[in-house]
């Protein structure tokens, strides 16, 4: 981690302090040590470019359940606000929406709260610690596609603010190949696919970027192999699904980065503080600040229709 790097995460938990926001016996995490080495990004470094007018809307998704995803997502999301960038998490997993415990936050309102005369965004909207804002949405996702015309023009409107709040807004995701699941990652503009080296993460995660494949009308997707033991392992997991995604798919894949088995991470679960807080110089906070870099530096994203046109898609979907 750089001198800057560190110092931005410093005032990060100092500004935005965990007890204002954690559920009882939460402790606050420490301020992260300088970091002198850390895994390199997988694409060359390149200019910044900046989002400010129309924030990037990628959907982190899985396979299966019980990957890491949620836990990814948090985490990628303080990498990128320690790194500069403003940060958003809508949480849109109905099964286990759970944004709010991996940050030790809670919220009272939802998405559908919208809805209501006297609610607006700001109401809504979690400032939750380390910078990280995020919007609960709970089954108040699904119930929205299913709306009348009248009142999911409300939403749209209400929603709409949120693309100048943020420069990258994360979608996390259900698990699977349910509706709601697809059509959140087909609404988004870039995709990561979180998986494990597991046989059975292995064929749901194909079997996710097999639909996608099929609808996607400009295949953005890139995968996060969790809980990896060596790298030769990453490398042997990414080879087969890209072999697979191109032979079979005729589609591109490429990989963000993995993570490393860490038990530090379990036990920042258990704290509900985020790893990369409670253990910056681990192994698996390592692996997610390099993710970040990838994400900032990496390829240069195409930013299709930002997040107006994720709510149009997504409202679209059920018409």
């Amino acid at each position: 981690m750089t001198m800057d790097q560190a110092e931005r995460l410093r005032k990060l938990v100092e500004q935005h302090p965990a007890s204002e926001h954690e559920h009882p016996g939460t402790q606050k995490p420490s301020a992260p040590p300088q970091m002198t080495k850390q895994p390199k990004p997988q694409e060359p470094v390149r200019p910044r470019r900046p989002f400010s007018t129309n924030a990037r809307v990628i959907a982190v998704t899985s396979g299966k359940g019980g990957v890491g995803k949620t836990n990814f997502t948090v985490n990628l999301a303080i990498a990128l606000r320690a790194a500069g960038s403003r940060v958003m998490i809508l949480d849109a997993d109905l099964g286990m929406a759970n944004v709010d415990i991996v940050l030790g936050s809670s919220s009272k309102k939802y998405l559908l709260n919208l809805l209501e005369d006297d609610m607006d965004l700001a109401d809504v909207l979690v400032h939750g610690p380390y910078g990280i804002d995020f919007i609960p949405g709970g089954s108040g996702i699904e119930k929205a596609q299913t709306l009348d015309d009248d009142k999911q023009k409300i939403l749209l409107q209400k929603l709409a603010g949120v693309g100048a709040l943020a420069d990258i807004i994360l979608i996390d995701t259900g698990a699977g190949l349910g509706k709601n699941v697809m059509d959140f990652i087909l609404a988004a503009d870039e995709v990561l696919l979180v998986t494990t080296p597991e046989p059975t993460s292995l064929t749901d995660a194909y079997a996710v970027m097999k639909a996608y494949s099929r609808y996607a009308e400009s295949p953005q997707l890139q995968l996060v192999v969790n809980r990896i033991y060596d790298e030769r392992e990453s490398r042997e997991v990414t080879e087969k699904l890209q072999q697979t995604a191109g032979r079979f798919l005729h589609m591109d894949v490429g990989c963000l980065g993995y993570v490393y088995e860490d038990a530090s991470v379990m036990r920042a679960v258990r704290r509900q503080t985020p790893f990369v807080v409670a253990s910056p110089d681990s192994i698996a906070a390592r692996c997610i600040r390099a993710m970040a870099q990838g994400v900032l530096y990496g390829a240069s994203p195409r930013v299709d229709c930002g997040w107006r046109g994720f709510l149009q898609r997504i409202f679209h979907f059920s018409r």
